[in-house]
C-alpha cells in the first residue's frame, strides 16, 4: 500500500474482536489496527465511550470496523445498539472515512425453511433482533449506501450460546420433527471469520465496490447435534418444545461472489473455535 489507511475496530473487547485481535495482531490486510474499546485494557490503542460526551481523535480517510453493542439485558441496554452505530456513523463521516464495516446479525430475519438472502425482508422476532435492525435503520440513514456494508453475522463458534453452555454442563437440545441432527443454523469458525474479514478490507482499501448487505457465515448451515458431538459435550435430547426455531440458514452466495469461503462441517468449525480456546470462558 502507498497510503498509510487505518483499520479502526469498535467492541475490541467483546468477544468477536478478542478472536479477531488474537488472529491479526496489530494489522490487517497491510494496514494498521486502532483497536478501539469502552474501557481501556492490554493491547486497547483507543479508549472510547461510544455515546459518551467526548468525541476521540480518529484518523482521516479510515475504514471502520465496528463490532461494538450489546447483545443481551433490558430494552434500554440493547438500544445501545442504535445509540453506538449512529454515533460510529457520525464520527466516521466527520473523519471522512474510505467505508464503514456494521456488525448485524441474522437475528434480524424472521426463521424460514428454506435459505434466507440478503434481499428477504428484515422480520426479527427477538428483541435483539429488533435492536440489530434499529442499528441498521440508524446507519443507513446516515451514511450513503456507497460507504456502508452491513454484515449480518451467524453464529460465531465459541461465543454462541450452543457451545458456550456446552463448556459448562450438560446440554438438553430441542428435538425437531423430521430433523434428526436438531435444529440447524448458519455458523462460522473465529478464524474463518477473521480471514473473510480481511479479504473484505482488502476490497474496501483498494476502493472497490461492495454490497449493502452481507450475510456472514460459512456454507452450509450445520445440525446442532453434530456440533456438539464435535466438540465432545455431555447432550442429549430434551422434551420437545413448541415454537422450537428448527432452521436459520442463511444464503452466503453474495459473499462467496466477493470472497473464498472455507466449507463448514461440524468437525472443521470446532477446532476452528479450539484454536482459539483461551479466549472462551
Amino acid at each position: 500500500m502507498a497510503d498509510q489507511t487505518m483499520v479502526v475496530v469498535t467492541g475490541s473487547a467483546g468477544r468477536v474482536g478478542r478472536a479477531l485481535r488474537a488472529v491479526w495482531g496489530h494489522s490487517v490486510a497491510g494496514a494498521p489496527i486502532i483497536w478501539a474499546a469502552r474501557c481501556g485494557g492490554q493491547d486497547v490503542d483507543l479508549t472510547w465511550d461510544i455515546g459518551g460526551p467526548d468525541r476521540p481523535s480518529l484518523p482521516q480517510g479510515a475504514i471502520f470496523l465496528h463490532l461494538a453493542g450489546q447483545t443481551q439485558g433490558s430494552a434500554l441496554d440493547l438500544a445501545e445498539n442504535r445509540r453506538s452505530a449512529s454515533v460510529l456513523c457520525e464520527n466516521a463521516q466527520a473523519a471522512t472515512a474510505r467505508h464503514v464495516f456494521l456488525m448485524s446479525s441474522v437475528a434480524v430475519y424472521h426463521p424460514e425453511p428454506t435459505l434466507i438472502t440478503e434481499d428477504q425482508p428484515a422480520a426479527p422476532v427477538s428483541a435483539y433482533g429488533h435492536a440489530k435492525l434499529a442499528a441498521e435503520v440508524a446507519a443507513q440513514s446516515l451514511l450513503p449506501g456507497s460507504m456502508l456494508t452491513i454484515l449480518r453475522l451467524g453464529n460465531l463458534a465459541g461465543a454462541d450460546i450452543l457451545l458456550t453452555n456446552a463448556r459448562k454442563g450438560p446440554v438438553l437440545l430441542d428435538p425437531i420433527a423430521q430433523q434428526l441432527g436438531g435444529p440447524e443454523r448458519s455458523y462460522i469458525g473465529p478464524r474463518a471469520l477473521a480471514e473473510v474479514l480481511e479479504r473484505l478490507l482488502t476490497l474496501a482499501l483498494r476502493r472497490a465496490p461492495l454490497p449493502g448487505i452481507l450475510n456472514l457465515a460459512q456454507p452450509p448451515a450445520l445440525k446442532m447435534a453434530d456440533l456438539l458431538t464435535a466438540a465432545g459435550a455431555d447432550w442429549r435430547f430434551g422434551a420437545a418444545r413448541p415454537g422450537s426455531v428448527a432452521r436459520v440458514a442463511v444464503s452466503v452466495a453474495r459473499l462467496a461472489g466477493l470472497v473464498a469461503l472455507p466449507t463448514a462441517t461440524a468437525d472443521s468449525v470446532v477446532a476452528d473455535m479450539a484454536s482459539l480456546q483461551g479466549l472462551w470462558p
